[in-house]
């Protein structure tokens, strides 16, 4: 074939960083697919506002149908983000015998199934680089690399705007507040940031990682969430006195025959590997039984990395166009996937090391009478920290406790909560030191 035809829909930010891209590299582009790679459609409902990269005007088009039905095309982009549009316009793409390359994380997460099983019947690949990690190529690595694995760990941390927050926090003593206005304002964040900040974005990507690690699709509902709103610069500083940094950490591993599914934030050693991912980065780590510890480290967004992802994805597919091969790899690299969902771990039966802040009044017995909850709900201390009194009010009391279960910490928080002592609510941090 002397050229494969891409049609756009979505020329936003990473949309015209895709063009960009493809206009830019065409020369290395055609040659890594062996044929070139044409765009022949864009289409976007906003055709008149000018982008950074300049495009022919009858290319342009505010129909998505224009780019799906049009015989020609063999390759359909889906950038406009998104769930209900987004997959009404990939399943028609699908069922018209298009290859489809999508960024769309949310989709995938919450609607994957229905997704891949069309990709499926129709016989079309469908290609989603870009969905998680930016421009990091971990799904490739997955798919491809580790596919001769029984992966056991997936951890990361995959959101760059709670990452830059969580880094800014410790470096200035800044509030959180504080510190996501400063990432709105810098272009970092949305305005508000909610889906970054709450646990959301890093769940849907865990999501996606979790389908194509274990070859299942994960419900997006059961994965565990909790956001770093909580947060502020004691316990940073707490977490400091006491060797370890606080991430927004994504972590599935199997245990006992089940799967852990969770996002919150999480005290790791600052010696770890992933305590020294800062700013907007993003990084992935993956033990395999053959393979053993990975590490993907890179942009986890923005323009031009996902791009990059997004572009990859196209010359992957030109390839297999070429050659004119019907075997194209399944959506989550498994030609039999399982039939039933992953069995997910409730989160109460988690056993882990704990972070407790406890803001209470300085009496008498007060150390003693937490001691004695978290020792009826069979919680060891491991080392506390309690901070002379400076205005007459409460004072932390800090401690880290041995391995517990989940349900019985949030059984013994409950208790402490209720003493009369107790001024404020007790901060839960979970640790992860493997």
């Amino acid at each position: 074939m002397s050229k494969v035809n891409v049609g756009i829909i979505g020329f936003g930010t990473v949309g015209s960083g895709t063009v960009e891209a493809l206009i830019e590299n065409r020369e290395i582009i055609s040659n890594r697919a062996g044929t070139d790679v044409i765009i022949r459609k864009i289409a976007d409902l906003d055709i008149k506002t000018k982008r950074e990269v300049v495009v022919a005007r009858e290319l342009l088009t505010t129909r998505a149908m224009d780019v799906i039905e049009d015989p020609e095309i063999h390759i359909v982009v889906e950038l406009i983000g998104g769930v209900k549009a987004a997959k009404e316009y990939i399943l028609k793409a699908m069922e018209g015998g298009k290859h489809v390359v999508t960024a769309n994380k949310a989709l995938l997460a919450e609607q994957g199934q229905e997704i891949y099983q069309t990709a499926d019947r129709y016989g079309g690949s469908l290609a989603f680089e870009a969905s998680v990690g930016g421009g990091i190529p971990i799904i490739r690595a997955l798919r491809s690399g580790l596919s001769a694995n029984r992966i056991k760990t997936v951890m990361g941390i995959l959101n760059g705007t709670s990452n830059y927050i969580l880094t800014r926090m410790p470096q200035e003593g800044e509030p959180y507040n504080k510190v996501v206005q400063d990432a709105v304002d810098l272009g970092l964040a949305e305005d508000p940031p909610t889906l970054d900040v709450d646990g959301t974005d890093a769940a849907h990507k865990l999501a996606i990682l979790i389908s194509i690690a274990f070859g299942s699709p994960a419900s997006f509902e059961e994965i565990y969430r909790e956001g770093i709103s909580s947060l502020t610069p004691d316990d940073i500083r707490f977490a400091r006195e006491l060797g370890y940094c606080i991430k927004l950490l994504a972590i599935s591993r199997v245990r006992d025959g089940r799967l852990e599914a969770r996002v919150h934030p999480a005290m790791i050693p600052r010696d770890h590997i992933l305590a020294n991912v800062n700013g907007a980065y993003n990084a992935i780590y993956l033990d395999g039984d053959l393979v053993g510890p990975n590490l993907y480290y890179g942009l986890g967004a923005g323009k031009k990395p996902t791009a990059s992802a997004v572009v990859s994805d196209i010359i992957d597919l030109a390839r297999h166009i070429r050659s004119e091969t019907d075997v194209i790899m399944p959506p989550l690299a498994h030609f039999n996937p399982h039939d039933k969902g992953l069995l997910i771990r409730p989160m109460e039966e988690l056993s882990s090391e704990y972070y407790l802040r406890v803001s209470a009044l300085d009496k008498p017995g007060v150390l003693s009478t937490i001691a004695g909850i978290l020792a009826d709900q069979q919680i060891s201390i491991s080392s506390v920290i309690q901070k002379e009194r400076e205005t007459g009010g409460p004072v932390p009391v800090v401690m880290l406790t041995h391995e517990a279960l989940e349900c019985n910490v949030q059984k013994a928080v409950s208790l402490i909560d209720q003493l009369d002592v107790v001024m404020d609510k007790t901060v839960m941090i979970r640790v992860e030191k493997r």
